[in-house]
């Protein structure tokens, strides 16, 4: 038998929004440890967005990962030694999980020369819904769509 899940632990607004998932996203953002590190990284990202966009920063983030935010996902299942892409809803507690862990990954690989501006450039090429992450999630409605057939597999 399964152990019983794991409690949510409550998150702490971050100090300068107030926000709990600015505290989530930078969780995300942040290597080995280095919270700090990420809250100066993300801060400096939304202080460059609010120059690019001349909007303010943080409505354009949260604009940004709404949009990268996906509502469907394919899940593989074995029906009868044959696998297939069956499409679910996704849960809100993942959607912007996922949503974060696009924007941030894909902001990695940009070619921007600090990590602050490659996350500025992806948060605004995702709230105008364009960029990388939003093509993802794009990808992920279109692969959803095109297997709908299969969706009576569901679990």
């Amino acid at each position: 038998m399964r152990k019983a899940r794991a409690k949510k632990r409550p998150l702490l607004p971050d100090p300068k929004f107030s926000d709990i998932l600015v505290t989530r996203f930078v969780n995300s953002l942040m290597y080995q440890g280095k919270k700090s590190t990420a809250y100066i990284l993300f801060y400096d990202a939304i202080e460059i967005v609010q120059k690019k966009a001349d909007a303010d920063g943080l409505e354009t983030w949260k604009k940004a990962l709404i949009n990268v935010t996906p509502n469907v996902e394919v899940r593989s299942r074995r029906v009868g030694g044959a696998t297939f892409q069956i499409p679910q809803e996704i849960r809100p507690e993942r959607r912007t999980a996922l949503g974060m862990k696009w924007l941030i990954s894909y902001s990695r690989v940009r070619n921007e020369k600090s990590m602050a501006a490659r996350l500025a450039a992806e948060i605004v090429a995702a709230a105008k819904e364009e960029g990388a992450a939003f093509k993802k999630k794009e990808d992920t409605h279109r692969m959803a769509e095109a297997n709908k057939a299969y969706a009576h597999f569901r679990l």
